[in-house]
C-alpha cells in the first residue's frame, strides 16, 4: 500500500510540474498551448538518452531543461503573430509532428518499442522500497525548486507584464512593453518546467515509449490548471492534487460495486469524473484560488 501510494504521489507531482509549466504560459501569459506533452516527450527523451549514453542524471536533466527552453522559444518565435485558437493549433501540430518523429526514428528513439533500461539516478544507494521513497523525495525538492521560480516570476514585474499582456496585448504594447520578448520569455520558462518533469518522468518508469506522451497529457494539465485557479500556483498545486484524486480514486469502482463487470466500471468512471468536473465548472467557476494580484496598503498613492 505504501508503494501505490508513493507512485501516486511521484504521479501528481509530474502532473503539477506539468500544469506549473501550462499555468506560466496560458494561465498569465494567455498562450494556449495544446502541444504541451509534445515539449514533456522532448524532455523525457532527450534525459533518457543522455543517461543511457553514461552522462550523470543531474546533467542528462539539466540537458532536458536546456533542450525544451530552446524548443519552446523557437516555436515562441514562430508562431508569434499567432493567437488564441490558431496558437493552439500550431502548438497541436508541433506535438503531433513530435510524436511521429517519435514513432517512426528507431534508430534513436526505437520507435514504437520505446527506450527500455534508462538508467535511474541512486540506485545504487536504495532499493525497493527505499529508493520509491527517496525519488519522491527527489521530486518534492523539483516541485519546490519549480513552484518558487514560477512564484517568483508571478510576483515579479516580468509577471504583471504577463498578465498585462494576457488581457490586451495592444494596451501592453503602448506603454513600452515589447510583446514578443515577454512572450517568448514565458514560453521558454514554462519550457523549463516541462523538461524538469520530463526527466523525473524517464527516470522514475527507466522505460519510456510514445505511447506514454498523448492529448490525455495536456488534458490533464489543463484541468488542474482550470480547478485550481488560472494564473493561481498555489491553486494550481491544489487542482493537480484534487484531479490526480479524481482520476485515481474512482480506479477503485470496482472493489465497491462488484456487481459492475469491467466495462461498466470504466464507463461509470469516466461519467463520475466528468460529473465532478462539471460540479467544480458550476459552483467554483474561478477555481480553489484566485491569482496573485498587486495591492496597494492604505495611504498609498497609486
Amino acid at each position: 500500500m505504501i508503494g501505490y501510494l508513493t507512485a501516486i504521489l511521484i504521479f501528481v507531482i509530474i502532473s503539477a510540474l506539468i500544469g506549473l509549466a501550462l499555468n506560466l504560459q496560458w494561465g498569465q501569459a494567455g498562450m494556449v498551448n495544446f502541444g504541451i506533452f509534445g515539449f514533456f516527450a522532448v524532455a523525457a527523451y532527450v534525459a533518457a538518452l543522455s543517461a543511457m549514453a553514461g552522462v550523470p542524471a543531474l546533467v542528462a536533466a539539466l540537458l532536458a531543461v536546456i533542450a525544451t527552453v530552446i524548443l519552446s522559444a523557437l516555436v515562441a518565435l514562430v508562431s508569434a503573430r499567432l493567437r488564441e485558437d490558431y496558437l493552439a493549433i500550431a502548438t497541436l501540430a508541433f506535438a503531433e509532428a513530435v510524436r511521429l518523429f517519435l514513432l517512426n526514428e528507431t534508430w534513436l528513439t526505437g520507435g514504437a518499442n520505446g527506450l527500455p533500461g534508462i538508467p535511474r539516478p541512486l540506485s545504487g544507494v536504495a532499493s525497493g522500497l527505499h529508493y520509491e521513497l527517496m525519488f519522491l523525495g527527489i521530486s518534492v525538492v523539483v516541485l519546490a525548486l519549480c513552484f518558487v521560480f514560477a512564484q517568483l516570476l508571478t510576483v515579479s514585474p516580468f509577471g504583471r507584464v504577463l498578465r498585462a499582456l494576457r488581457e490586451d496585448d495592444l494596451v501592453a504594447s503602448t506603454l513600452g512593453k515589447t510583446t514578443l520578448s515577454f512572450r517568448v520569455r514565458a514560453f521558454a520558462a514554462g519550457g523549463a518546467i516541462i523538461g524538469a518533469a520530463g526527466s523525473l518522468h524517464s527516470f522514475y518508469f527507466s522505460y519510456i515509449d510514445p505511447t506514454q506522451f498523448g492529448a490525455f497529457v495536456t488534458a490533464y494539465a489543463f484541468m488542474a490548471v482550470i480547478a485550481g485557479g488560472r494564473g493561481s500556483n498555489t491553486g494550481l498545486l491544489i487542482g493537480a492534487v484534487s484531479v490526480m484524486v479524481l482520476l485515481e480514486g474512482t480506479r477503485f469502482l470496482k472493489d465497491l460495486m462488484p456487481f459492475l463487470d469491467a466495462g461498466q466500471a470504466a464507463s461509470l468512471r469516466l461519467i463520475l469524473i466528468g460529473v465532478g468536473l462539471i460540479l467544480l465548472l458550476i459552483y467554483r467557476p474561478q477555481g480553489f484560488m484566485r491569482e496573485y494580484r498587486l495591492q496597494a496598503k492604505d495611504g498609498d498613492v497609486s
